[in-house]
């Protein structure tokens, strides 16, 4: 008779299974051989394995609380019925509950999910797009329905295992009989056999086909925004339920804007004399790309550009750049003008030029050293000597 496998397991007498599995564990960690190489840890080992023997089976738990041999006539540790090799696995890995079987695994299983790229415009990215898709991923055999038996025909109970998707093996130990379960190798743990596949999958529940999806853009996406369509993917083995599919999207360059964030930037260039004489500018807007007429929208904006305006000033037009993904804010129209000087003249206009320049008198300027940043007063200045 082992000592009081309460004391050897340090639980309380009317402790759960809960408890005494968690302090099973903790024990079979210290003392386990392999772990702790200690003369006596063998035999501690043996001990809270015993104990634990006896309190989780509810039989001989019962025969030692009424202060029997929970043993009978088998004379002690792994000489009865022996344990489950899966309890030690438990106290290491966090295995399943009591050793207890896991039974046979399912054919059917969720299918793995799908990644497609699709290229979009500037303007569809912005202001949202529906597209037709080719994809090609499994789909559900529609010969079996995903059984994959053969018509007519069906699964059959594995003769090895008897339906249960594991065998148990046992072999002797120090530690007494041991017993593993292993996955059936005849039916690969499905506890049954498909004896007449299905000629069309050859099995599996399903084949690879080709097929269109609609896809809804939403509006504000951007490159390596990743649209999910839920159950759009790879239908599971087995004809289990698909994954989903998922629409990467990727943005092609425009030919007036570039986009940083929610706004768009885009560089317009006049001559020296519009920069000095002021103008007006005709701005295609973003807008102005989609194609539709089921609404009214503005496709191009006018920019005023005033007199003496220099190369690098920007006109900010709120509210026109890209709406976002998540909120119902939208971005800005940053533009920047540029101011050209010519590089080639002929006689007449460099004539002039110089008469211009003896004008304002700058025929031979200094220039003038501008510091990097600029105070407020000192801003304030500038504009008073202008």
């Amino acid at each position: 008779m082992p000592q009081d496998p309460y004391a050897t397991l340090g639980v309380d007498r009317d402790a759960d299974a809960d408890a005494l599995k968690k302090a099973y564990r903790k024990l079979a960690r210290q003392y386990h051989p392999d772990v702790n190489s200690d003369p006596g840890a063998q035999e501690k080992f043996k001990e809270v394995s015993a104990a634990y023997e006896i309190l989780s089976d509810p039989e001989k738990r019962r025969v030692y609380d009424l202060g029997g041999d929970p043993f009978g006539q088998a004379g002690g540790f792994g000489q009865g019925q022996g344990f489950s090799f899966t309890d030690i696995m438990d106290a290491f890995f966090g295995g399943q509950q009591g050793g207890a079987s896991r039974g046979p695994r399912s054919r059917q299983r969720r299918g793995q999910d799908a990644l497609v790229r699709l290229d979009l415009e500037l303007a569809e990215a912005a202001f949202g797009a529906t597209r037709e898709l080719k994809v090609d991923t499994a789909v559900l055999c529609t010969t079996c329905l995903g059984s994959g038996a053969a018509e007519g025909s069906h699964p059959v109970t594995c003769e090895t295992c008897h339906g249960r998707g594991e065998v148990q093996h046992v072999q002797r130990s120090f530690l007494g009989e041991i017993r593993t379960l292993r996955p059936c190798a005849a039916c690969r743990g499905y506890g049954e056999i498909i004896p007449d596949p299905c000629r069309d999958c050859a099995g599996d529940g399903r084949l690879r086909s080709r097929r269109a999806i609609t896809v809804k853009i939403p509006p504000g996406v951007d490159t390596g925004t990743r649209v999910q369509l839920s159950g759009e993917g790879e239908v599971g083995p087995g004809g289990g339920p698909a994954g989903d599919l998922y629409v990467e999207i990727q943005v092609s360059p425009h030919r007036t804007f570039t986009r940083e964030g929610l706004n768009l930037h885009c560089r317009i260039a006049i001559p020296m004399t519009a920069g000095a004489l002021g103008t007006s500018i005709e701005l295609p807007l973003l807008e102005g790309d989609l194609e539709t007429e089921e609404i009214e929208v503005e496709r191009s904006v006018t920019i005023d550009v005033k007199p003496g305006t220099q190369s690098g000033t920007e006109h900010v037009l709120r509210g026109r750049g890209v709406p976002s993904l998540r909120s119902q804010a939208r971005g800005d129209v940053v533009v920047t003008i540029e101011v050209e000087t010519p590089s080639k003249l002929d006689d007449r206009q460099e004539a002039l030029l110089r008469e211009l320049a003896a004008l304002r008198d700058e025929e031979s300027p200094d220039g003038r050293v501008q510091p990097a940043h600029k105070g407020l007063f000192g801003r304030v200045r500038d504009a008073f000597k202008q």
